[in-house]
């Protein structure tokens, strides 16, 4: 209806255009900036570069200050293609381009540095004043490692490769800053956490947080790539201030490609010792992430990746080394999977090599091997709830796996793969907070923290609160967008909204309730225990008729001498969970853990080499189905996000430029490209969860390559361990392994 208003849709009186110069370098020195040619421009209200920004630091740990590594705008050195230099502001965007192009910097180009391997060895160019490009190392062992493959029968190693993945949101990134002469900061941004906007705004700008206000509009699809500020934040702030007036800047597609933030490339050696029966006993795994030039959420990320692969499947003995990478290539950052989607991609194609190793079932195995509800992993994640087994039966038998092994079709192929995932993560805390507000008129206002990026979360949480006052969910409404008026809240990441969020709303609704009826109470003559809600109406226990309307209630309470507002507080921070160690990303991380098993079905074109994914299968534990349609449009997008970074959705670098940076170069799946889904919501009711509930969207990613891998492998005896897996590396056009044997294998067929 374009009812809906955007960032990149709101217009404040007297509003300005920024724009912002960017380096053409991958690395190089900046040895003079001059913007002497702007200041005849009339048009051109504000410029500021390097020199006129504070020069603190920042990044997402600001706990641990050595990973902050990334200014407002470049000083000294730019690090990769896109790096912020300079900023403008003009009456119009065309004024402003016309202003970049009037600034003269001067580099000095160094050499730059595009692989991570390479980027290691001694004699590379360093990209940050440190010893080495290493940004971060994890290191952790649950048990001897060597002790455990002398224990296994046979032992098995694979290296993998993933690559960087664009976030494609639909809505470009923007923000708008107003700074008044009062010193009072309001930005509207399209964030994922308001509330880390304004703590990194205050830390870096020096500002009180008191004196800053975020406003998040509707959000166009983020998928982690608007949890971080961005150099537009900071930059719009300052040129607000600078020149007096409210500050509009958007980035172009092109500037969401390359100056964004991206999924990290892996490359992931497993190492896994296994018995003649298919049991697991030992996992070692090596992973070497592209970090590109800045820290962003890596740190976290390469542990994530490492710890969740004792989650999914036992295994006694446990060891794993993570490092994080600087090269001069764009920036790595949160992604929906978060780490997870690249470990997942390597450990669950292993799976199926084991299996073919030992003759057995793909399903066999992992059955044989899936995580039980009540065990505690490796790395202390404590499965409070667990689903695997009914997921992976479950799909089995709606995917027909045992007929379709059976009957093979020629060139077709099935594969599975399973997951979990967190719901929340204690990165120090993972506190969430909610009001709700009973209205005069007996309706009800839900003020919550939590944002709505597009996954339905308003509609989940009007439903809890709904819920627990026992009244009709369209008598509630929600507001959540502006930190001046709602409670803290982490932000939207880590499937942690309906659990985190659910739970203080829920919370919070209890204690509104308790108090309306402790009020109404006297007026019934009744004990409070003895009153209830139900249908918008207030019921004596045993009796069937209703004694008041809710609204009623609402009104009598409101109007009665000493009455007042009838305001409920709740906040959640899970008593279950431990503060996450970066270095070791050890300790129980979430307070509950959803699980899943995907089937795909494909079809190799042996002339073409393209894939078809013809059907599609998901089973997801995902505690109680608050809202069942919401889940499984989660997790159709989920298999749609994974089927372009299993198939299509590859980027292409020539020295650290994104040569595809555009949705005509870069190819996400369109609905042309999906296949029929059959999902399936398997409900175990965790103990700790909202109702029971779990999170859905990022762990439902997961498995979607694997499965796709799997599947192709079944087809066609090619097992390609390089994402994408495009038809020039199923025809064996890339690589020579694939090459001899992919042509032996399909010499002669038909299409």
């Amino acid at each position: 209806m374009g009812e809906a208003k955007f960032c990149d849709d709101l217009v404040l009186p007297g509003m300005l255009y920024g724009k912002i110069l960017r380096s053409p370098h991958p690395h190089a020195k900046i040895l003079n900036i001059s913007t002497d040619k702007l200041k005849k421009r009339a048009g051109i209200k504000a410029v500021i570069t390097g020199r006129d920004v504070p020069s603190k630091k920042y990044g997402i740990y600001k706990v641990v200050p050595e990973t902050l590594d990334e200014s407002i705008l470049c000083v000294d050195k730019v690090r990769y293609v896109g790096d912020a230099v300079a900023a403008v502001a003009a009456i119009d965007e065309e004024m402003a381009q016309e202003a970049l192009e009037l600034i003269d910097v001067e580099y000095e180009i160094l050499p730059g540095v595009f692989d991570p391997v390479e980027a290691m060895n001694p004699n590379a160019p360093l990209i940050h004043d440190k010893p080495n490009n290493i940004a971060w190392e994890v290191n952790f062992k649950h048990g001897d490692i060597e002790k455990g493959f002398l224990e296994s029968d046979f032992v098995r190693e694979d290296e993998f490769v993933t690559p960087a993945q664009n976030h494609a949101a639909l809505e470009p990134h923007g923000a708008i800053a107003s700074y008044e002469r009062s010193g009072k900061l309001t930005l509207y941004s399209c964030s994922q956490s308001p509330f880390g906007v304004l703590q990194d705004l205050a830390f870096v700008l020096g500002i009180k947080q008191k004196d800053i206000r975020v406003i998040s509009p509707y959000i166009g699809g983020a998928f982690g790539g608007k949890y971080q500020i961005l150099p537009l934040d900071f930059c719009t702030a300052v040129l607000s201030k600078v020149s007096g007036r409210p500050v509009k800047l958007t980035y172009t597609r092109q500037e969401v490609f390359q100056c964004t933030r991206q999924r990290h490339p892996m490359r992931v050696r497993l190492k896994t010792g296994y018995n003649k029966d298919g049991t697991l006993v030992a996992k070692q795994c090596n992973i070497i992430g592209d970090n590109g030039a800045y820290n962003s959420s890596g740190p976290t990320i390469i542990g994530r990746a490492g710890a969740q692969l004792s989650m999914v499947y036992k295994v006694k003995y446990f060891e794993y080394r993570g490092l994080l990478v600087y090269t001069n290539n764009p920036v790595g950052g949160a992604f929906r999977g978060f780490g997870n989607i690249q470990s997942r991609f390597a450990d669950d194609s292993q799976m199926d090599m084991i299996a073919e190793d030992l003759h057995l079932d793909p399903v066999e195995i992992r059955l044989k091997n899936a995580r039980q509800a009540g065990e505690t992993s490796p790395h202390g994640w404590k499965a409070t709830s667990c689903g695997l087994t009914d997921c992976i039966q479950r799909a089995k038998e709606t995917a027909e796996w045992d007929l379709k092994k059976r009957k093979k079709v020629k060139n077709r192929g099935i594969g599975i793969a399973c997951n979990s995932y967190i719901s929340g993560s204690n990165t120090g805390h993972d506190a969430s907070s909610a009001f709700v507000k009973i209205n005069l008129d007996g309706t009800v206002t839900l003020i919550t923290g939590a944002r709505d990026i597009g996954q339905g979360s308003d509609t989940t949480l009007c439903q809890i609160v709904a819920e627990v006052m026992g009244i009709p969910m369209e008598d509630v409404r929600i507001v959540a967008s502006d930190t001046d008026v709602i409670p803290f809240d982490l932000g939207t990441y880590g499937s942690r909204v309906t659990f985190m969020a659910g739970k203080a709303s829920i919370e919070a609704a209890a204690d509104a309730k308790k108090q309306l009826i402790a009020k109404v109470s006297d007026l019934l003559e009744a004990k409070p225990e003895d009153l209830e809600i139900r249908g918008g109406h207030i019921y004596v226990r045993g009796r069937p008729a209703p004694e008041m309307p809710f609204g009623e209630a609402v009104k009598a309470c409101l109007y009665a001498q000493g009455g007042n507002l009838i305001l409920g507080r709740g906040v959640y921070n899970s008593p279950n969970t431990e503060k996450l160690d970066l270095r070791t990303g050890a300790r129980n991380l979430s307070p509950a853990y959803s699980f899943g098993a995907q089937i795909a079905e494909v079809e190799v074109n042996p002339v073409t080499g393209r894939v078809r994914v013809v059907n599609f299968v998901a089973a997801h534990d995902c505690g109680l189905a608050i809202n069942p349609y919401s889940i499984e449009g989660q997790v159709e997008g989920s298999i749609a996000q994974g089927l372009g970074y299993a198939l299509t959705e590859d980027l292409l670098f020539e020295e650290g430029q994104i040569k595809n940076a555009s949705y005509f170069g870069y190819r996400i799946p369109t609905t042309l490209d999906m296949p029929p889904i059959r999902t399936i919501i398997v409900e175990t009711l965790d103990p700790e969860g909202p109702f029971g509930a779990k999170g859905v969207s990022e762990g439902t990613l997961l498995p979607v390559a694997p499965a796709v891998a799997n599947a192709i492998y079944d087809a066609t005896g090619i097992r390609v361990k390089d994402l994408p897996i495009t038809p020039e590396k199923i025809l064996g056009m890339e690589g020579g392994e694939e090459r001899t044997h992919l042509n032996a294998k399909f010499e002669g067929k038909e299409v």
